[in-house]
């Protein structure tokens, strides 16, 4: 793992996250000083479901998945965050049992701004409280769209529109962790169906699975399976 960052290193990296954009040094400096330094290893877990909820964390580098399981083991991704996102709003700042578990798909480096220091932030600064409210509301807006698409698509309409929205250009790059048992657990469903649908989105000519990365080849085509 990268060493942990000088105090000069963090604060530059929290200032390129929307929440702190807006603030000066010196509030900077306060919730980095009011900070704790975290390092996970792949397949470590950050927190579990139920946990006290300790702070914000902000990904300074690495990858994780936030997801719930249920009590047969299946489990649910959430969401996948990476370098300059940040996750446990609500935990953080709603005085909650964490909602969610974290777990690191590769060595992560976090820093975990405890909650007082964001609760006392908060009432100085009411447009770093805005920033929360707008990025809680986006997230609740995934989470929405999320239940939606598990509710009322298909395996490979989900897939399929996961494909087209998450493609740069024409190719959806796939990191090591990102095995079909985690695209899977993301669509809320099993590998078995997730190759199926591949194999099928392939033979139709709409795409083009390689090992670490989907091209698109039509998009038209591909298209016509998120109907």
């Amino acid at each position: 793992m990268p060493p942990k960052p000088e105090l000069a290193t963090l604060v530059a990296q929290l200032r390129l996250l929307p929440y702190f954009r807006e603030l000066d040094d010196a509030f900077v400096n306060t919730l980095v000083a009011n900070s704790n330094w975290l390092e996970f290893g792949s397949g470590e877990t950050v927190f579990h479901e139920g946990d006290e909820a300790m702070g914000l964390y902000c990904v300074i580098y690495g990858w994780l998945k936030i997801s719930k399981t249920s009590s047969d083991g299946r489990e649910q991704i959430l969401r996948f965050v990476g370098p300059r996102d940040t996750f446990n709003e609500v935990g953080a700042f709603g005085k909650r049992q964490n909602p969610a578990t974290v777990i690191a798909l590769e060595n992560a480096g976090i820093c975990m701004i405890r909650r007082k220091a964001i609760t006392e932030i908060i009432r100085e600064k009411p447009e770093f409280a805005q920033a929360i409210i707008e990025s809680m509301a986006t997230h609740l807006m995934g989470l929405v769209n999320l239940v939606a698409d598990l509710s009322l698509r298909t395996v490979t309409a989900r897939l399929a529109n996961l494909l087209l929205d998450g493609a740069v250009g024409d190719v959806m790059y796939r990191p090591r962790w990102q095995t079909q048992a985690e695209l899977a657990a993301r669509l809320g469903t099993v590998p078995d169906m997730i190759q199926r649908a591949l194999r099928n989105m392939e033979s139709d000519g709409a795409i083009v699975v390689q090992r670490n990365k989907i091209e698109l080849i039509d998009r038209e085509k591909l298209a016509r399976f998120t109907g």
